[in-house]
């Protein structure tokens, strides 16, 4: 039976976080994850095939990726040729955030963007070469007051920049709460109902809007059409049976929503870069057999 690696972090009692610099060859640790969060840093890595959740890309030269809420990951060697990949890897606990200075209003766009670290997230590269000079420093800092004042100033300074979610939050199993009262009766409503037939007219009734109205309020707010949200809440649930389950396509097609197999497999490889059953094969290629 395949089974994911649970890591423990080297944190020790009283650290803020944990830091490590490596060149290396080759990436040879396998899918795992951990509860603490990881800032994860790679340079001279084009070619690695990155998974955090269902999300697979193949990396160019450089990434940044901040990732949270015991999300599984995975830096895989795949076309890579590099003889030096370079790494820098932070993890910290949430424990550093507890009581109420998470909730300061100063701390509000780092405490969003630890709720978006739950599907994991990837850094532009702008973000990247604002960033890097802080995290090389962070290296060199001994006293612990300085580190732990300037591991606060990597995340400030990258919770201001831009970023893209990777994992789908169905597939994450995320927090998708939100301030707005009328978009998380919505969300809300396509978590209970993404396998049934959704119809515009029916989800607008629940904000109390028009289907047009309703349209324009989603889209400004979530900066997605609602059909592409719902599109999205139903292949997250199905990448997450293709990695945990043995239902065939078929019935994980019918299962999460969808109701034509040829529109399943071809939506699917538009939105994640392979078909169902590709996706099933290469995840499973990541687990370890335990």
């Amino acid at each position: 039976m395949s089974k994911i690696v649970t890591e423990v972090a080297p944190l020790q009692r009283g650290d803020c976080f944990y830091i490590a610099e490596r060149h290396k060859t080759s990436f040879t640790y396998p899918l795992h994850r951990h509860i603490e969060y990881e800032l994860n840093f790679v340079a001279n890595c084009r070619g690695v095939r990155r998974t955090v959740g269902d999300s697979l890309e193949v990396l160019g030269d450089y990434d940044l990726c901040l990732l949270g809420g015991g999300i599984e990951h995975e830096w895989k060697q795949y076309q890579c040729r590099s003889a030096d990949i370079y790494e820098i890897t932070i993890q910290f606990a949430d424990d550093i955030f507890a009581g109420p200075l998470i909730e300061k209003a100063a701390m509000a766009s780092i405490r969003n963007m630890l709720k978006d670290s739950e599907t994991g997230i990837a850094f532009s590269m702008e973000a990247i070469m604002l960033s890097f000079g802080r995290i090389k420093t962070l290296l060199t800092l001994t006293d612990s007051f300085y580190r732990m004042t300037g591991l606060f100033e990597i995340l400030y300074e990258l919770s201001k920049t831009s970023y893209r979610q990777l994992a789908s939050s169905a597939f994450a199993g995320a927090d998708t709460s939100n301030d707005n009262r009328r978009i998380q009766k919505i969300t809300d409503y396509v978590a209970e109902h993404f396998k049934d037939d959704i119809r515009l007219a029916d989800i607008a009734s629940q904000a109390g809007m028009t289907p047009s109205a309703f349209s324009r309020f989603f889209k400004l707010h979530t900066h997605k059409n609602i059909s592409e949200y719902i599109i999205d809440t139903r292949l997250g649930y199905a990448a997450r049976k293709l990695a945990d389950s043995s239902m065939t396509v078929l019935e994980i097609c019918y299962t999460s929503g969808f109701n034509n197999i040829s529109y399943f497999n071809r939506i699917f490889r538009k939105k994640k870069g392979c078909t169902p059953t590709e996706f099933r094969n290469n995840y499973h290629k990541t687990k370890i057999v335990g």
